[in-house]
């Protein structure tokens, strides 16, 4: 062979040792495989993105959701307080309404007072009287009956009191003005002259 074509061998041979040498380079190098890393990276950001998103709407619509809350509860106590304040207001209606009739009846006796029937007069007061007496009863309002002389400090309020030798124990002597329960709580206690033992000198 001529020296020539030895040299064209030796460049093939040199080319194809380049191209190795690319090929490798190709096959070996980082970049394609950081580029790679790079766009992993991106889609696990995005997903943190979405994540946060998705969270800051869940704060948002919880946020709304006790706002609205709140305003229920202030819309509901201004509702009561209005019914409680109306309640006060007009819960005696019915019974104010029934007290008016006995009112009518006791017009009417009083329109009558110049007759000279004062029997009938009297007996004209007397129904008035048991009219309310019932009207109260029907709404719970009873007169405290004094069925014993004894002294209940929890019924009775004792207005006069007077030592007495016949007495060991306090003693009702005299009703003053009656007292009256409603529903069996106390609504006016009684007052009374009561009579106490007499105190050795």
């Amino acid at each position: 062979m001529s020296k020539k074509v030895e040299n064209e061998t030796d460049i093939a041979e040199e080319q194809k040792e380049v191209e190795d040498v690319e090929i490798e380079y190709v096959t070996e190098d980082e970049k394609p495989s950081k580029k790679k890393k790079s766009g992993t990276k991106t889609d696990r950001t995005k997903e943190l993105e979405d994540e946060v998103a998705k969270l800051k709407e869940e704060c948002e619509a919880a946020k709304q959701e006790y706002l609205r809350q709140m305003a229920d509860k202030e819309n509901l106590r201004k509702r009561l307080e209005k019914e409680k304040s109306d309640y006060y207001q007009f819960a005696l209606s019915n019974i104010f309404g029934e007290i008016l009739v006995v009112l009518d009846n006791f017009e009417r006796a009083l329109e009558s007072e110049g007759q000279k029937d004062s029997k009938k007069l009297h007996e004209g007061v007397e129904m008035i009287y048991k009219q309310l007496i019932n009207l109260l009863k029907k709404h719970g309002v009873k007169p405290i009956e004094i069925e014993d002389k004894s002294f209940n400090p929890h019924l009775h309020q004792a207005f006069i009191t007077e030592e007495s030798e016949d007495v060991e124990e306090p003693e009702i002597a005299q009703e003053l003005q009656r007292g009256y329960t409603i529903h069996e709580r106390l609504l006016r206690p009684s007052l009374v002259k009561v009579l106490v033992p007499k105190k050795e000198s």
